[in-house]
C-alpha cells in the first residue's frame, strides 16, 4: 500500500441529531486499506450511530463521507439532507459489510443460505460458486459443520461467526463491527474474539465499536474515544491505555479496564 493511496472510509466534521438532540458534534475519522480502528466509549457517546452513518443507514446532516476517495453525493440540507445517488449508495454499501450486536440471522434460512443470500440475490454472483465460498468461510470461523441447521439451533457464539462469515461472502472491502460481543457470555464471547483477532491479522480493514478494551488493545492500529459527540482522545493503543491524557479518558478506563 502506498500513501497516496485514499483510505477506504473517511469522515469529515459529521454532525448527527435526532431532532434537537445532537449526537455527534463535527467528527472525523478514517480508515486505510488493513487498519483496524476501534471506537471506545460510555453509552450514548454516538459510537453506534457514527458507523450507522459510515454504512449510510443513517443520515446526517452536516459533513462528508467518502469510500476510497469518493465523496457520497448528498441532497437537500439538515435534517432534510439525503443522499442523492441511489446506484452510489449500493454500491458503497455491497462494500461495507456490517456484522451487528444481534447477529440478524434469518430464522427461516439455513446457515449457509444465511451466508449464500447478498451474494446472489444482491451481487448476482453465480449460486454455485458462492456456495464454495460460504462453506469455506464458514469453515474459516470454525463452524464448518454447521452449514444446514439453523439460527436457533445455534449458540450465541456461533451465530455472531455466522454472521461474519455472511459479512465476509460479500468481499467487502472493509468490515464494519457495531459491539460485536456485547450480546454473549465471556465464554461465548471469547469463540467472537479470536475470529476478530484472525481478521486483524490478516490485514483486514475493520472499524469495531467495541465494549472489550482488551479487544481494542490487542486488534487496532488506532483507537478513537468519543464523549459526549466529539473525539475526546484518539492515537495508538498503548498510548490510550497506557498513557491516557485528558481526565474523562482516565476515568472511563478505571471504570472499564479490569485492575
Amino acid at each position: 500500500m502506498t500513501t497516496s493511496e485514499p483510505p477506504v472510509i473517511e469522515i469529515k466534521n459529521l454532525h448527527k441529531a435526532y431532532g434537537e438532540l445532537e449526537v455527534l458534534k463535527g467528527v472525523n475519522i478514517s480508515a486505510r486499506a488493513g487498519d483496524v480502528v476501534s471506537l471506545i466509549g460510555s453509552s450514548g457517546s454516538g459510537k453506534s450511530t457514527l458507523l450507522r452513518c459510515a454504512n449510510l443507514l443513517e443520515d446526517s446532516q452536516q459533513g462528508d463521507i467518502l469510500f476510497c476517495g469518493e465523496s457520497v453525493a448528498w441532497k437537500g440540507s439538515g435534517h432534510a439532507r439525503r443522499p442523492s445517488d441511489a446506484a452510489q449508495i449500493t454500491r458503497i454499501r455491497t462494500n461495507l459489510s456490517m456484522v451487528f450486536q444481534q447477529f440478524n440471522l434469518w430464522a427461516h434460512m439455513s446457515i449457509l443460505q444465511n451466508v449464500m443470500e447478498a451474494p446472489v440475490t444482491v451481487l448476482g454472483e453465480d449460486p454455485a460458486i458462492v456456495e464454495h465460498r460460504a462453506r469455506e468461510l464458514l469453515a474459516k470461523v470454525g463452524i464448518g459443520d454447521k452449514c444446514d441447521v439453523y439460527p436457533a439451533q445455534m449458540s450465541g457464539g456461533q451465530q455472531q461467526r455466522a454472521a461474519i462469515a455472511r459479512a465476509l461472502c460479500m468481499q467487502p472491502k472493509a468490515l464494519l463491527f457495531d459491539e460485536p460481543t456485547s450480546a454473549l457470555d465471556p465464554e461465548l464471547e471469547q469463540e467472537v474474539v479470536k475470529v476478530i483477532k484472525d481478521l486483524a491479522a490478516e490485514g483486514r480493514t475493520m472499524i469495531i465499536v467495541t465494549h472489550d478494551m482488551r479487544l481494542a488493545a490487542d486488534v487496532s492500529d488506532h483507537v478513537v474515544f468519543l464523549h459526549q459527540g466529539l473525539i475526546e482522545e484518539e492515537g495508538a493503543p498503548d498510548q490510550l491505555f497506557g498513557q491516557p491524557k485528558t481526565e474523562r479518558l482516565q476515568q472511563f478506563l478505571s471504570a472499564t479496564v479490569p485492575a
